[in-house]
């Protein structure tokens, strides 16, 4: 079951567009599963591997870079958004509800 749902995050995080970014809550509830946000942070952590899969585009539920640490290099994560044009101050998305993607429910 773990692998399918990991499969199933990383469906949804490759559709994320360039400078938006997402919730790890909100993958849970398009999921059909609004209590895994924490598997979906397991999920995101597993992908740093997968070239396909930008990770960096998912954060915590206020807007905060919760993932850095698992990136390589001390502000990767943060130089990544930058580099979309998301504005980041403090591990801190400036104008969060600007840049959130809201993923559809997926069956």
């Amino acid at each position: 079951m773990e692998a399918n749902f990991f499969e199933r995050v990383y469906a949804i995080a490759r559709q994320i567009p360039e400078g938006k970014v997402t919730s790890y809550g909100a993958i849970a509830k398009a999921l059909g599963t609004a209590r895994s946000a924490r598997m979906v942070g397991w999920a995101m952590n597993a992908s740093h591997n997968m070239e396909d899969v930008p990770a960096h585009r998912v954060v915590n539920r206020k807007g905060l870079l919760s993932g850095k640490h698992h990136f390589d290099g001390t502000n990767l994560m943060q130089q990544l958004l930058e580099n979309e044009g998301i504005k980041v101050i403090d591990n801190q998305i400036v104008d969060f509800e600007k840049h959130f993607w809201q993923p559809e429910i997926t069956k």
